[in-house]
């Protein structure tokens, strides 16, 4: 599966931006979508994932109430919405993708063998 995230860009502390994540060249309905991020000088972190069929997500306590994971699998696209944003939240996004049922392990990059360029976001305070 190839992954190509796009959607990033620099607003201010408080307003949302939303992220996608394009997939070619496999079955994007058999793949979790993950979202990532890294700021200069940090690991990369999990930020949100969803299930294959869309149905369920999860979030790191940092994002949740503000940010929200979705998914079209008819388009092969994924999306995160990003509300209320914050300076702490300036990071490169990934989005990644893995063939997995269940959530565990998901917060682990390592976990995903596929993964999309990147996009960077930053929030000015």
């Amino acid at each position: 599966v190839q992954l190509q995230a796009s959607g990033g860009g620099l607003v201010q502390a408080g307003d949302s931006l939303r992220l996608s994540c394009a997939a070619s060249g496999g079955t994007f309905q058999d793949h979790q979508v993950g979202w990532f991020r890294q700021a200069p000088g940090k690991e990369r972190e999990f930020v949100a994932v969803i299930a294959r069929s869309g149905g369920y997500t999860d979030y790191a306590d940092s994002v949740k109430g503000r940010f929200t994971i979705s998914r079209d699998n008819a388009a092969n696209t994924a999306a995160l919405q990003m509300n209320s944003l914050k300076a702490e939240d300036t990071a490169v996004y990934y989005c990644a993708a893995r063939p997995y049922y269940t959530f565990a392990g998901a917060a682990r990059p390592d976990n995903f063998p596929y993964w999309g360029q990147g996009t960077q976001v930053t929030v000015s305070s």
